[in-house]
């Protein structure tokens, strides 16, 4: 199989069978949105929606925030990965936001990366589900389930996955595409124990080749 055919493929099933998918992180403006994705670095999105509500409700506003100290803002977030160093990233972020951009998120995505807790991937997570910008948000999920798969072969950082993706994939799927890959990297292809008997892109992963090639080798050895 090229590599042209596993991504038509794989494209193919997931615009069928997925035409919908979206962050499952809970928001409502893009200033909650930017928390609520610093807030899920090595993190679930289950445990930020259920620590978001209290930790808006105290801080509804950019200013909020930013008239807040860390300290202040560690005990609503306590039961998140790093609280520390969130709350001191949140709180600096706000203060930037609100001293720098007016307390609007810039949709510039590099301006974006000036603020304290934000990397190349939450700025891209924010271009492609707020403005719909083709990027490509490369996550734990997107990483493991490209590489697995065969979308991306060899790679070994976060930056060489999202170049190999974004050369692949039609830059108007870019972020929808970054959602189909992180919904199945959570329900289907898991990191252990991958559900590979359910999975519909079967047909086109390098993974499902492998192992059936490994089970007819299996099967030959026990008739000899």
């Amino acid at each position: 199989m090229t590599t042209k055919q596993r991504y038509e493929g794989i494209i193919g099933w997931f615009s069928e069978h997925m035409p919908v998918a979206e962050s499952e992180l809970h928001y409502k403006d893009p200033y909650q949105l930017l928390v609520a994705v610093i807030l899920s670095a090595q993190c679930t999105d289950k445990r930020v929606n259920m620590t978001t509500p209290a930790l808006f409700e105290a801080f509804p506003t950019p200013r909020a925030m930013a008239e807040a100290t860390a300290e202040e803002i560690y005990p609503y977030i306590r039961s998140i990965s790093y609280p520390n160093n969130k709350a001191r990233n949140l709180a600096g972020m706000a203060r930037m936001l609100c001293e720098e951009f007016g307390g609007e998120v810039p949709r510039d995505l590099d301006a974006m990366q000036r603020l304290p807790g934000v990397g190349r991937k939450t700025a891209n997570v924010l271009g492609a589900v707020l403005w719909r910008k083709e990027v490509m948000p490369v996550d734990t999920h997107v990483f493991r389930v490209s590489e697995r798969i065969g979308l991306t072969t060899g790679s070994t950082t976060p930056l060489r996955t999202e170049r190999t993706l974004e050369q692949h994939i039609p830059s108007r799927l870019l972020p929808i595409a970054h959602h189909w890959l992180i919904l199945h990297g959570r329900y289907v292809c898991t990191a252990r124990s991958p559900k590979c008997a359910a999975c519909g892109i079967a047909p086109w992963c390098r993974k499902a080749a492998a192992d059936a090639k490994k089970q007819a080798a299996r099967r030959a050895d026990a008739e000899r």
